[in-house]
């Protein structure tokens, strides 16, 4: 592919490995093609991973190290997407960047349309989208429309004036619009002309590629093409390798030849006639888009019914990147049963023009086509020549709709094309077809219930007949894969009932400190220039490694035969646990947990042994060939109420309590029980995990060069596991690609394992885990059934509450016991409740263990609480916020449940705020309007308190430590244990030693980190690293500032510079280490009181949603935030983190779903399964308040730690849609609390609004079949 031919062949590793399946874009490059016939240069974006190299004779492919670099000159788009502060972790950017590039060379001055579609392929986890956005519409000549800038009330565009807003309404300036370098298209790097010439002189011929394994053949003519696909009738035809490409990689499908018909002419012919469009099969989803919609503009609107239902399907398939290269004749012959396409084409009477040696023939799009999964009634050696799409009919209706776990850039859940045709002047039905994709193994007919209503007029009557119909036609097995069957038996209700309504379901030089400075390594991260673990070059001998994984969820070891693995060639070595020469498990919280499985494997993804090679690719195919033979367990644990069940957990168990709460249950005027599930949340950070281990060669030395969260744990582990001391390993951590706290454990492991190969072979060894290993292996965010008891009065006073949290922690307990008591200090939240009991648990099961993440227990613990005020809310029929948040908040200086005294005043501001910011009373009375006025759409709106405490509860964790190094020149290089994640850390520091040291932060560099620099350092989390780090550095900066005081007094009008020299010449040292002690936390849980933290960020969000109450699809309308973060050290590098742990919330609590097999194995392994929020999902409306005045004594310069925060407001999103589905309830006669799972999906929010609809399908019975996913927690 042609990714790793620019990574490994060429050493261009600003085009980053994401997840080799085109889902993510961080690969993405352009490609430019000379077309002979026009004579014009095509530019097209296209992800590197999916691209073979021997498809782009003839072709120039731009990286992003070709637009510019900080050597020579910076492109715009790079340095505006940096000074917007849209590059945090950057492992993204450059992918971005490319993106934004490709889009223009195409259209200098593009629209926000533009700019969204062209963002949509791209993924990033850390920056919430919004400054990437900001860079990128700078170049727009909307940028200053009222819409662009959130603001759609009033719009210019709709010729109103546009408000008035006060300077306190106007969204804070991060960034200088007017210092920014112009973009100048001619500066552009021209297409080399001797491709021009190649391509305009030169004859087509035919291509050979012979490989280790495979042929590739690429013919040049019709002809040529037919005669291969006669000789080799099962090769498959290749064009952009979207499909054939992920099946080889992630499949393991294998095939001797493969034929590229690229140059074949007739396959990209394009002929217009009056009947329709024949379009070449050949042609790309961009290419027969922009004909399409050309279309639209050319001909009646009645003729052009098809047209427009094809591209509403278009604009959601995939991301810009995909739809550039997939051909259409591809998507059609590919048969996914949850095709975009295909039931229209089908429903639309499209023809297929096919090819073979016997002649040509015409094959109707029809039911007959598709005969199973991925087949078509096509003969082998047939070829799809092009596909005829009519235009409509006088009379004839066409509509197209698709339901996908994410509104774009996602494969469908349910999708359908139907076509109505009415006799002439009457609302008979002369002609129906309806096709269905996604329930069934094919695109699948209604053809029973089509039958039913010809003839008849379309009415409520033979609607209600033909709904029946069409349950009893289109059914599912309660065991279907992909489950979901409740919910996608509902929609293709709902579909036929919008061909009703004839609707269209949219899916729319001072002191730097307080200062928005741009991250420090912006700049070369979005140039490509940055350098990650796997960027750094290969060494001499270097050898790869490839982890073997257990198949079983609880077995014993039988026997591990490693012979055929040996035997392929490059083949080095087989690692298992015998070889680890010291201590063969590592320790969690007081439990070991094996490097490698010796005796026993407890979960699928279970690390069982390694294979050690030349290439990864043969480490690969060896570990496929490692046969271990297992004897099974009996009775594997999967879900927590099955540990509940069995008393599987792991101790100690925690309990906290303050009042009586029993006693308090019996005074109060209700009492409510309930409960809430939790799904898990894959961290997918964009950088998979990664690591190069370098033997010295001498005096047992090794350097391990790693993208984890904390060096000093990872430099312990592997001297533990090799056995020798801490002083011989040393770990660098340059930059980290994305963590959020799934850098730590198991990325420890990983590094003694491939420590271990290293230490064995005397060579150096890399692992980088493809995407799939490392949603397998890794683990996530705990999974948690949370049940409350709640006992309150009729006015909303809480006087008591019972919590129980049902963690399900895996198979070992990592940091588990640490989260479950997170869990229990927020359980609280923003509320004083008299009588308080919570309880939480550790569940061991046989999935693969979960970790740290983002929050660390504490987005599980107060969605718990927040939900248990929701259904008080519902059962006293009043409003959550106005009648039961405030009424239950922290007022006054108060003791929390484990007897720390606070002061909630910034809290209660926040709140305040926040609803007077969202406007939040008149935007309650227009919701209430707005659900009174539609019926199948609702608006709900929540707002949101947080009370998080900051640093952590173990004392010494708060330690830090620096070195600062004054060089002669004056430069300055400082050095410290925090590593750089995104968060902007490093960014900070600069920030810090310039305020300390007087001096301009360009003299001052970080460095990486180091554990030879600064020993003993702590973990980067709890969103303590720039409150400990930075009082370090400052410490440091303060002494050396110090030591030249004297040399300053001799020569009060000198630089700084000479007071340098000087001070060297006088022997004044240069060099200073710095040390913070940190607070001394601690939590007593015997006596259940301590200080676990040193002081709370606070802060509140108001989020409405406008909910699809068919479909379950939601839009987040706005949402304002309003955080207490004490005095900003750096506001943009914060705000960042505000907006991108908001976003990360979101897709926790209302889109990210991990799926597990009923026998334990991980069925979410990628982005094409797992849905992490994407640009589609931004606030229509996202404003952040920084609140004023906020001082905080217990941190460097009154600033606080915002890393984690923030995440739980994403569940204002959440409750918001609860409040929306609440209005659909009211209308179908249901009131009262009611159970709606996170995240909430657009499967369970539909489900959850009872609609006409989903009360037809009938429920499957418990216990009565096996589910196709397992229901975690």
């Amino acid at each position: 592919m042609l990714l790793s031919y620019l990574r490994e062949r060429l050493r261009l590793t600003g085009t980053k490995y994401g997840c080799g399946g085109g889902g993510c874009g961080a690969c993405t490059v352009m490609v430019s093609r000379y077309q002979p016939g026009t004579k014009t240069i095509l530019h097209f974006s296209a992800n590197a991973c999916l691209l073979p190299v021997c498809q782009l004779q003839g072709a120039a492919v731009t990286t992003v190290e070709g637009i510019g670099n900080t050597k020579t000159r910076v492109h715009p788009v790079q340095e505006r997407i940096a000074k917007a502060h849209g590059s945090q972790c950057g492992f993204c950017t450059p992918g971005m960047v490319m993106s934004m590039y490709t889009l223009l060379r195409n259209k200098p001055q593009p629209n926000m349309e533009d700019i969204t579609v062209a963002l949509g392929g791209n993924l990033c986890r850390c920056t919430g989208y919004r400054p990437i956005v900001d860079g990128c519409k700078t170049f727009s000549p909307e940028s200053n429309c009222c819409q662009a800038n959130g603001n759609g009330a009033g719009c210019c565009l709709n010729g109103d004036s546009s408000p008035e807003r006060s300077e306190n309404e106007l969204p804070p300036q991060l960034f200088d619009q007017e210092d920014l370098l112009p973009l100048d298209p001619t500066q552009d790097l021209i297409f080399p002309p001797e491709l021009i010439l190649m391509a305009e002189t030169e004859p087509q011929v035919s291509q050979l590629f012979r490989g280790e394994r495979m042929v590739w053949v690429s013919p040049v003519s019709l002809e040529e093409l037919i005669q291969l696909k006669t000789s080799h009738p099962q090769a498959p035809l290749v064009m952009g390798n979207t499909n054939i490409g992920p099946d080889i990689k992630f499949k393991g499908a294998w095939h001797p030849i493969i034929i590229s018909p690229t140059r074949v002419q007739e396959l990209f012919e394009v002929t217009k006639t009056p009947q329709g469009v024949c379009i070449g099969a050949g042609c790309s989803l961009s290419v027969v888009k922009a004909l399409l919609e050309g279309l639209v503009q050319e001909i009646p609107e009645e003729k052009t019914e098809i047209y427009r239902s094809l591209l509403q399907q278009l604009g959601n398939l995939g991301g810009q990147q995909i739809r550039n290269v997939a051909s259409i004749g591809g998507n059609i012959v590919s048969a996914y049963p949850n095709s975009d396409l295909n039931p229209v084409f089908a429903a639309g009477n499209c023809t297929l023009n096919v090819v073979s040696k016997r002649g040509r023939q015409e094959i109707l799009l029809n039911k007959d086509f598709f005969v199973g999964f991925g087949k078509t009634s096509l003969k082998p050696d047939e070829i799809v020549l092009s596909v005829f799409i009519p235009v409509s009919r006088q009379g004839e209706f066409m509509r197209a709709f698709r339901q996908a776990p994410r509104k774009e850039n996602a494969l469908a859940t349910v999708t359908t094309g139907m076509r109505v045709m009415f006799t002439e002047g009457s609302s008979v039905v002369k002609e129906l077809s309806i096709y269905y994709g996604g329930v069934g193994p094919c695109t699948v007919s209604a053809t029973k219930t089509c039958a039913a209503v010809i003839g008849r007029k379309w009415d409520e009557q033979t609607l209600s007949e033909a709904y029946t119909q069409l349950l009893d036609e289109i059914s599912l097995s309660p065991s279907h894969p992909g489950g979901q069957v409740e919910f996608r038996r509902s929609l293709t209700l709902t579909y036929l009932a919008n061909l009703k309504f004839g609707t269209w379901i949219c899916q729319s030089g001072d002191d730097p400190v307080g200062r928005p400075i741009m991250h420090r390594s912006a700049i070369s991260q979005a140039t490509g220039e940055a350098v990650y673990c796997d960027d750094i070059p290969k060494m001499d001998g270097e050898l790869h490694i490839v982890l073997v994984t257990s198949t079983r969820p609880h077995a014993k070891i039988l026997d591990i035969d490693i012979s055929e693995a040996l035997q392929v060639p490059g083949v080095v070595d087989v690692i298992t646990s015998k070889d680890i020469p010291g201590k063969k498990f590592r320790t969690f919280t007081g439990i070991d947990e094996d490097i490698l499985a010796q005796n026993e494997v407890s979960c699928v993804g279970h690390m069982v042994c390694a294979v050690v090679a030349d290439t990864r690719k043969q480490a690969k195919r060896g570990a496929a060939l490692v046969k271990i033979g297992y004897e099974d367990l009996p009775g594997p644990v999967f879900t927590v109420e099955e540990a509940i069940e069995k008393q599987s957990f792991f101790l100690p168990q925690r309990m906290i309590e303050r009042g009586n709460v029993d006693e308090a249950f019996d005074k109060v005027d209700h009492v409510y029980e309930g409960e809430i599930r939790l799904g898990g949340q894959e961290h997918f950070y964009m950088e998979t995990q990664s690591m190069v281990v370098v033997p010295s060669g001498e005096e047992r030395e090794l350097k391990v060069y790693l993208s984890c969260q904390h060096p000093t744990y990872t430099q312990e582990s592997i001297a533990e596991t090799l056995g020798i001391p801490s002083n011989r390993v040393s770990c660098h951590v340059k930059r980290v690609g994305g963590a959020f706290g799934g850098k730590v454990t198991k990325t420890s492991i990983i590094a003694c394992i491939t420590s271990v190969a290293a230490w064995k072979t005397g060579r150096a060894v890399r692992c980088v885990l493809e995407r799939g290993e490392d949603m397998l292996i890794t683990g996530a965010r705990h999974p948690v059934l949370g049940k409350h008891k709640v006992g309150f009065m009729n006015d909303g006073r809480i006087m008591a509450a019972d919590l129980h949290y049902y963690a399900n922690s895996g198979n070992t307990a990592d940091e588990s016991l640490l989260v479950i008591e997170k869990i229990l200090l927020h359980l609280d939240n923003a509320y004083n409740v008299p009588n308080l009991r919570g309880r939480s648990v550790a569940c061991k099961t046989n999935l693969p263990s979960n970790t740290a993440f983002r929050g660390f227990g504490v987005p599980q613990s107060m969605l718990v609480t927040e939900n248990m005020i929701n259904d008080v809310a519902m059962k006293l029929g009043c409003n959550a916020e106005e009648q039961i948040r405030e009424i239950n908040m922290y007022k006054e200086v108060s003791l929390t449940h484990y007897k720390f005294e606070f002061d909630p005043k910034n809290l209660l501001r926040c709140w305040d705020e926040c609803k007077e910011k969202s406007d939040y009373g008149s935007r309650r009375k227009s919701i209430a309007q707005f659900n009174q006025q539609n019926r199948w759409k609702k608006r709900g709106m929540a707002t949101i308190p947080i009370k998080y405490g900051i640093a952590f509860s173990d004392g010494f964790l708060n330690q830090a430590a620096s070195l600062v190094h004054i060089y002669k020149d004056g430069s300055v290089l400082v050095s410290h244990g925090g590593t750089e994640m995104g968060q902007g850390i490093h960014t900070k520091m600069q920030q810090v030693a310039s305020r300390e040291l007087h001096i301009p932060a360009s003299l001052i560099h970080i460095t990486e980190t180091n554990t030879s620099a600064v020993p003993n350092t702590c973990p980067s989390a709890a969103s303590f690293g720039t409150d400990a780090n930075g009082m370090a550095v400052k410490d440091a900066c303060e002494t050396l500032y110090q030591r030249l005081e004297p040399v300053r007094k001799q020569n009060p009008e000198g630089t700084w510079q000479t007071w340098v020299k000087s001070a060297f010449i006088q022997k004044i040292s240069l060099s200073a280490t710095g040390y913070y002690r940190g607070h001394d936390l601690h939590m007593d849980w015997e006596k259940q009181e301590g200080q676990p933290y040193a002081y709370y960020t606070y802060g509140a969000c108001c989020s409405e949603v406008e909910v699809d109450c068919l479909t379950g699809d939601y839009r987040t309308v706005r949402t304002d935030i309003v955080m207490d973060i004490g005095r900003s050290i750096n506001p943009s590098v914060d705000i960042g983190q505000i907006e991108g742990a908001f976003i990360q919330g979101l897709g926790l609590y209302t889109m990210e779903e991990l799926k597990f097999s009923p026998s334990g194995v991980l069925y979410t392994r990628g982005p094409s399964q797992y849905k992490i929020p994407a640009v589609c999902d931004i606030p229509l409306q996202f404003n952040v308040y920084l609140l004023s005045g906020s001082d905080n004594p217990h941190a460097i310069y009154s600033s606080k730690g915002i890393g984690e925060p923030v995440l739980f407001l994403g569940s204002s999103v959440f409750f918001a849609i609860k409040d929306a589905v609440a209005a659909a309830r009211v209308e179908a006669g249901m009131v009262g609390p009611f159970t709606l799972d996170s995240p909430a999906t657009p499967e369970r929010t539909c489900l959850a609004c009872n609609t006409p609809f989903t009360q037809k399908i009938p429920a499957s019975k418990q216990g009565s079949f096996q589910p196709w996913a397992l229901n975690i927690p």
